[in-house]
């Protein structure tokens, strides 16, 4: 099953619940990926490739340049979380005070860059968020079986889904 949803929307969140709701593996797919200084870990592909050989998993719907259609060919579900902009932004916002403010390690000892880099740094999480909303809708959206997993749409605090999981109803 993959999460779908552009940065800070949630989608870790959705996929740890579906991992305790449904008993699915979830393997959190940026800690796979960020190496130390925030650089690619060696390895990715391979480590992605085989959680996904598995028979069931959970992961986020990201890194598509680097992995291509894996994620998609081998997942039976697509839950697509696509909130409003405010509800969206709002918590990437909040997420990302609290994770600078607090130090939070993130993965491999990378934690958030200085709030002022959100002004001079294109790839900044808060940017890349709002440029990713419109890229995650032109991805997601056309996602449908055989060539890709079936979608389930998620708006507001509740997933309206088209067909539910068996394991989650």
């Amino acid at each position: 099953m993959l999460i779908a949803g552009a940065a800070g929307v949630g989608k870790t969140a959705v996929a740890r619940r579906v991992e305790r709701t449904a008993n699915l593996p979830h393997t959190e797919i940026d800690a796979l990926f960020h190496g130390p200084g925030w650089t690619v870990q060696r390895g990715f592909l391979e480590s992605v490739d085989a959680f996904t050989s598995e028979e069931r998993w959970v992961t986020e719907w990201q890194y598509a340049t680097q992995l291509g259609d894996l994620l998609t060919s081998r997942a039976d579900t697509l839950v697509f979380l696509d909130y409003s902009v405010w509800t969206h932004m709002s918590r990437l916002v909040r997420r990302t005070l609290r994770r600078r403010l607090r130090r939070v390690e993130l993965w491999n000892g990378n934690v958030e860059p200085p709030l002022h880099t959100i002004l001079v740094d294109p790839e900044h999480i808060v940017r890349w968020g709002w440029k990713g909303r419109a890229k995650i809708r032109r991805r997601a959206g056309p996602a449908e079986p055989p060539r890709g997993p079936s979608p389930v749409a998620g708006r507001g605090r509740r997933l309206a889904s088209e067909p539910a999981p068996a394991s989650l109803t």
